[in-house]
């Protein structure tokens, strides 16, 4: 592997976790900080170009453009439809289009599902309180 150096100022605090990090696993402040970067901007192989590089970016977002990367990216109208395609399934098969259609709102929800998962994980990891939603209840 072909290394790269390179200066970088960092605030003395952030500097003072790099190294009690590096004190703590026995390893050098490079190499934490080579594991903590690699860990943060994480490729995802599997998923679309553009999605893989939107999670990864998410680290380097607000507070405020995570809190609004939590809400479902589904339309009212398309949560809708994809409900109704789903009971229509259940009552008879689905025509191509219709199979289609339901792919299409399938594949947007799991990636809106995927965003929010994500920017609420980076949220608590940065000490937010999260909130409980009342389909997951604490004691479930």
């Amino acid at each position: 592997m072909t290394t790269q150096t390179v200066s970088v100022g960092l605030p003395r605090s952030v500097f003072l976790k790099l190294e009690r990090a590096a004190e703590l696993t026995h390893r050098t402040i490079e190499d934490v900080l080579v594991t903590t970067v690699n860990a943060a901007l994480v490729e995802h192989p599997d998923l679309p170009t553009d999605l893989a590089n939107e999670l990864s970016a998410m680290h380097l977002f607000s507070d405020e453009a995570l809190w609004a990367a939590t809400h479902p990216r589904l339309s009212p109208a398309e949560q809708v439809r994809l409900s109704q395609l789903n009971h229509k399934a259940g009552e008879r098969p689905l025509t191509q289009a219709e199979v289609a259609e339901q792919e299409h709102l399938l594949t947007a929800y799991h990636h809106s599902v995927l965003r929010r998962a994500k920017a609420l994980a980076i949220l608590a990891q940065r000490g937010h309180p999260l909130p409980v939603s009342p389909e997951f209840p604490d004691d479930a």
